[in-house]
C-alpha cells in the first residue's frame, strides 16, 4: 500500500537556482509533488543571497551549471564559504565533461536536464543520505 504524504509533512527545503523560469517553474511543482518546500532563484547571485537568508532551513541546493550573472561553479564556490558542509547538486543540460567534473569535486551529485521526477526524487535521496 502506498502512502501519500500529507502537505504539512515536508522532508526539507530545496533552493533551486535555475536561469531559464519554464525550468525552474516545473522542478518547483516536482519538488512540491515529492514532498519539499522549495525555494526559487533566477541566477547564482540570488541562489546566494537567498542561501544566506535560509541557510538553517535549506537542505539540499540545486543549482544550474551554466546561468547569466553568476554561474553554478562560482555560486558553489561562494555557497560553501558561507557553509563548508552544504549539500549542493549540480543540474545541467550539457553533460558531465572535464570543467563540470572539476565542479563536481565540491558537490555532493549532478543530475542531467532534462529529467523525470524518478530521478530527481533518487538524485536528492542519495544527495541527503
Amino acid at each position: 500500500m502506498v502512502t501519500v504524504a500529507q502537505e504539512s509533512e515536508t522532508k526539507g527545503t530545496i533552493l533551486l537556482a535555475d536561469d531559464e523560469d519554464m525550468v525552474r517553474e516545473i522542478g518547483t511543482q516536482m519538488l512540491k509533488r515529492l514532498g519539499f518546500d522549495v525555494i526559487g532563484a533566477e541566477n547564482g547571485r540570488k541562489a546566494i543571497e537567498l542561501y544566506q537568508e535560509h541557510l538553517e532551513a535549506v537542505d539540499v541546493v540545486i543549482l544550474d551549471l551554466v546561468m547569466p550573472d553568476l554561474g553554478g561553479a562560482e555560486a558553489v564556490d561562494a555557497i560553501k564559504k558561507i557553509n563548508p558542509n552544504v549539500k549542493i547538486m549540480i543540474s545541467s543540460g550539457y553533460g558531465r565533461d572535464g570543467n563540470t567534473n572539476e565542479i563536481m569535486k565540491n558537490c555532493n551529485g549532478f543530475i542531467q536536464k532534462p529529467f523525470s521526477m524518478q530521478q530527481l526524487s533518487e538524485a536528492i535521496q542519495a544527495v541527503m543520505s
